[in-house]
């Protein structure tokens, strides 16, 4: 018998929507990833302090966020696998899902909750010292106490990267750009904020070459992409704001996606092309990208999940 609700995906839109499909007696099961799209738990599983969910005034470590949501998802009647799935089949009823160790299975209704992977320069320096002075995201780690009146950066030239930087004028005392090019790929009007910021400095024609510190990040080791000469730049936070990816590729194209690859929903819905189908958190959303409205969407998911199985019920 196909499962009446099958959740892919274990990060805060996830595991929201198993909790809330589960309290409705769905019996949800939800498969939280292995390998493919980063680690079971989401993008919070490597981060540190997590300050803005609401709920926790002292803040809370972000895999003590995700432990928590997953403990609370089995404990009202989630099924939870640690598997990766490899592919879906969307064209017939009920929808059919295969994962990466062979097994098959079929379910009435699916919400895609895979979020998305934030690209990260690819140094030993930067592995070895992510969430230690090294993050990819600005709003979520930019207030801590660490980064507070001090020097940091942003590495990017987009739209993003520059509302990063905007964002951590608020808390640093100085706000380098370190962009690759020799003009900005933003908006005119982002560039302009920007250009004019007295808190900010755009370093042309630089790129990352390496991240020193050894328990935290001291600064960097950047190299003139015109002249190659290196130069050292202390700072004590780096933001990479260079793009991310959507963790779609298992679905083969079989729903309707947007510019950027991120699937599309109906406004103010988890709605996909395909009925029954919903998608929820990062998977269909490159503005914000934060725990709390991906939370939210994964309580639309599975809220609009049950309503459909049940106008279908009574057909």
């Amino acid at each position: 018998m196909p499962k009446r609700l099958t959740i892919i995906g274990s990060g805060p839109s996830g595991l929201t929507a198993a909790i809330y499909a589960a309290r409705a007696n769905m019996e949800p099961l939800l498969f939280e990833g292995f390998q493919k799209g980063g680690m079971p738990g989401g993008q919070l599983m490597i981060t540190s302090e997590v300050e803005n969910f609401p709920g926790f005034p002292e803040g809370i470590l972000g895999p003590q966020l995700m432990s928590n949501m997953r403990e609370q998802a089995i404990k009202h009647g989630t099924s939870v696998l640690m598997e990766d799935i490899e592919e879906v089949d969307l064209n017939t009823y009920p929808f059919t899902l295969k994962s990466i160790s062979g097994e098959t299975y079929s379910t009435d209704s699916l919400i895609i909750a895979t979020g998305a992977t934030a690209r990260r320069l690819p140094l030993d320096s930067e592995k070895r010292l992510w969430g230690k002075g090294i993050s990819a995201c600005a709003v979520c780690d930019g207030a801590l106490p660490a980064f507070r009146n001090k020097e940091l950066a942003v590495i990017g030239g987009g739209d993003t990267a520059l509302e990063e930087a905007l964002h951590l004028t608020q808390f640093a005392s100085k706000v380098y750009i370190i962009h690759r090019r020799d003009e900005l790929r933003a908006s005119k009007v982002m560039q302009k904020r920007v250009l004019t910021h007295p808190k900010i400095q755009i370093l042309w024609n630089k790129v990352v070459e390496e991240f020193i510190g050894e328990t935290q990040l001291s600064s960097l080791i950047l190299r003139d992409t015109a002249t190659s000469e290196t130069s050292e730049l202390s700072v004590v936070g780096a933001f990479e704001a260079i793009g991310h990816v959507p963790n779609t590729g298992f679905l083969n194209g079989q729903l309707e996606v947007d510019e950027l690859g991120y699937i599309k929903t109906v406004p103010g819905s988890t709605k996909t092309s395909i009925e029954g189908v919903f998608a929820s958190g990062d998977v269909q959303d490159h503005q914000f990208r934060q725990a709390v409205t991906a939370a939210g969407s994964g309580c639309m998911a599975a809220t609009e999940a049950e309503r459909w199985l049940q106008e279908r019920a009574g057909l």
